[in-house]
């Protein structure tokens, strides 16, 4: 798919047409408050829905309450596992790539300073973990599972977010183009696949093509059941590639909005690792993940940890050895990995299950191994350059 600057500037008006649409009917008649109290008890898939809901509710629940009907459940089963396999690489990539890369755009990181409480980072922290764990579940999809409701939820509280900014006259739609638009979601989908497949690749994590692959059609599963324009996302890596090249080069850029979330997020896993005396190594982390110029327009401070931190793919390598060549090696690191991703996520979450609701107005306080083979090792498709 051929990407150009005047296809780009589309996507940037375009919004959710059904979810919009959905959220602006609840507002003109007043039912947000009633929806939000009654869906609090609605958190699995096929749970009944509570009485009382509106009828413009019940037609967008029952609309995105299956998923499209062109997913492979055979290649949802490998991303599973993939995720399973490298739990805790993930979440690192998440953490401290993915994550500070949406600060380095700066209309979303104004966005997510004007959305979300200054004071609560964890939340939002928490929400994406929470979000990524309903995912991998074998249940995900089926009967009792949690994800379906959890991305219903998610692409309404999008919707409230684009109503409020543009009624409260709070977002220049002109210059910034519509709040969470489609390029931005399209963007989004990339910073959690490609991004976190390329940040796995710098950390010397051995993944198969076929995982790669599975991965990034997990998400692509996971966009279209957010709102996410089908006829317009990558279908591929090598689209994803192409995609996310133009994206940044449109946007990137220094802000302080950005630079005060990467605080907040240097603040946060300090305090959740233990002492002081590794609290340099999150700037470290992040600086060598998103490299030098991005962590500068970020303002992560230079610390003695950024030689040290440059080790970690070389463990990471001998980790990943033991783990080929050890069954036993294998199931050790997988439950660490597993148990590491709990407690960052417990710690993040203070032991709560986070609840997505549409907010009624923007306040300051709303705040087991893989059975893949690892064979073909995969490597991410080459840069491109920008067209004209």
């Amino acid at each position: 798919m051929n990407r150009t600057e005047s296809s780009m500037d589309a996507l940037r008006q375009a919004g959710d047409e059904l979810a919009d649409a959905t959220v602006a009917t609840l507002f003109e008649r007043g039912e947000v408050a009633k929806f939000n109290a009654l869906m609090r008890s609605v958190s699995t898939t096929g749970s009944p829905l509570p009485d009382g809901l509106p009828e413009v509710a019940l037609e967008y629940l029952h609309v995105t309450s299956t998923p499209p009907a062109w997913v492979d459940w055979d290649e949802m089963e490998k991303a599973r596992l993939f995720f399973i396999d490298n739990n805790v690489h993930i979440s690192t990539a998440l953490s401290f790539a993915s994550m500070p890369a949406c600060y380095v755009v700066p209309h979303v990181a104004k966005l997510l300073s004007a959305t979300h409480s200054l004071q609560y980072p964890s939340k939002r922290m928490a929400e994406t973990g929470q979000f990524t764990v309903y995912l991998i579940r074998p249940d995900a999809f089926e009967a009792g599972g949690r994800f379906i409701p959890a991305a219903q939820k998610v692409r309404l509280l999008h919707a409230s977010i684009r109503h409020h900014l543009r009624r409260e006259d709070r977002w220049d739609a002109g210059t910034l183009g519509t709040p969470i638009c489609q390029e931005d979601m399209i963007g989004g989908q990339m910073f959690f696949s490609l991004l976190v497949l390329d940040t796995l690749h710098r950390l010397n994590i051995h993944m198969s093509v076929d995982g790669a692959e599975a991965y990034f059609y997990a998400w692509r599963v996971v966009g279209a059941m957010l709102g996410v324009d089908q006829d317009h996302a990558p279908v591929d890596l090598e689209s994803a590639r192409q995609f996310l090249d133009l994206y940044m080069a449109r946007h990137m850029g220094p802000s302080q909005e950005g630079a005060d979330l990467t605080r907040q997020l240097i603040d946060l896993y300090e305090d959740v690792v233990p002492g002081t005396f590794f609290d340099p190594i999150v700037s470290a982390l992040i600086r060598h993940l998103i490299g030098d110029t991005c962590a500068d327009w970020l303002d992560v401070p230079r610390t003695a940890w950024d030689t040290v931190v440059k080790t970690v793919p070389h463990l990471l390598g001998a980790l990943e050895a033991i783990e080929d060549r050890s069954p036993v090696g294998a199931w050790a690191l997988d439950r660490l990995g597993h148990l590491t991703s709990i407690l960052e996520l417990s710690s993040l979450t203070r032991g709560r299950v986070m609840h997505y609701s549409i907010p009624e107005q923007l306040k300051k306080d709303f705040g087991v191994s893989s059975a893949l083979s690892r064979t073909r090792r995969w490597t991410p498709p080459a840069p491109t350059v920008a067209p004209g």
